[in-house]
């Protein structure tokens, strides 16, 4: 695990939970069918400009109100802790362009934070691919899934989280076959991009059409070798439990049982949770908790198991909360 022992991993995030704040109780070395928490207290330190006086909605309070739930939920001693890759430029360099890395890196701040997003992204593909965890949740900021080239925040994203693990994935460790599964509320604009002509790649993202950043045409399916393998399901505003439910038995399912994943990558928006601030989805946290469980019998199946979840959107801080705690628990209960 880049060349530190499991337990430096677990001692090291536990220390770093602890100065965030959070009264952590000492983590267990659990075994290989264990969780992994990505966390660093560097995530907190990225900040985007207030909006009409109002703290913005992507603000640093959204991990450690998911930290302080898991903690009352009983479930951080039965985490595993993995801190961020010493470094995750080789890894961004290899997805996006040196333009656009030469205008994040500039940004005060956020661009140092932003590279350790992706260095926690990584590191939680190294411990799954590793066998050190059988999953991982990755409790990382900013986002990532609307990340182009474009030198600029797109949507609170400045790296392609999601789509530079499953590239990592791919490129370190030999899997051939990455599923990357997009829950949020909002369309992952730059993973589409990322994969739109790709035949590794399975991208499935369900999603408002019409909400930022206006992408997620369901005719868009992907092109050349890629064609059938970018599955954009519309939902419409006010949407409950059953109707997400129903496009994954009738749009997801088929098509992950013909692909047949190696390895599992799900960005994981909880802005699509019931009143979600920038969402207007209905889903319920028993919601996320059937996805989660359906995900990891596709994992168990094909792919050892092998899961790594990065937060995305979820801007109600309570409803956020809940909902990652509920995707964690069942990430617990993987088996």
């Amino acid at each position: 695990m880049n060349g530190h022992s499991r337990r430096e991993f677990v001692v090291s995030t536990t220390k770093a939970l602890a100065g965030a704040g959070l009264a952590v109780p000492p983590l267990r070395f659990g075994r290989a069918a264990s969780t992994g928490l990505v966390y660093n207290p560097i995530y907190l330190e990225h900040r985007l400009p207030d909006r009409r006086g109002q703290p913005h909605p992507e603000s640093p309070t959204r991990l450690t109100r998911i930290l302080e739930s898991l903690r009352a939920g009983g479930l951080i001693d039965d985490l595993v802790a993995i801190e961020p890759a010493p470094t995750a430029s080789g890894p961004i360099a290899a997805h996006h362009d040196a333009e656009h890395v030469q205008a994040i890196r500039a940004i005060d701040i956020t661009g140092r934070v932003a590279e350790r997003a992706v260095a926690g992204a990584i590191a939680a593909v190294d411990a799954v691919a590793e066998g050190q965890v059988r999953n991982a949740f990755c409790a990382i900021r900013p986002p990532g899934h609307h990340a182009n080239n474009q030198g600029a925040e797109e949507g609170f994203c400045f790296y392609s989280n999601a789509a530079i693990a499953a590239r990592y994935a791919q490129a370190k460790h030999g899997f051939e076959r990455i599923l990357v599964i997009d829950w949020d509320y909002h369309h992952g604009n730059g993973t589409q991009n990322a994969f739109y002509d790709d035949p590794s790649v399975l991208f499935f993202s369900t999603h408002d059409w019409q909400a930022y950043p206006g992408t997620g045409d369901p005719a868009l399916r992907g092109e050349g070798e890629g064609s059938g393998l970018n599955i954009n399901v519309h939902l419409e505003c006010g949407s409950r439990d059953q109707s997400i439910l129903r496009a994954w038995d009738s749009r997801f399912l088929p098509a992950v049982a013909k692909f047949r994943p190696e390895f599992v990558v799900i960005s994981a928006g909880f802005d699509s949770r019931k009143d979600d601030t920038l969402g207007c989805f209905e889903l319920s946290d028993d919601a996320f908790r059937r996805m989660t469980r359906t995900v990891i019998d596709i994992a168990n199946d094909t792919a050892d198991g092998r899961i790594v979840s990065l937060l995305e959107g979820g801007y109600n801080l309570d409803g956020l909360a809940r909902a990652a705690t509920a995707h964690v628990e069942t990430l617990l209960d993987a088996g």
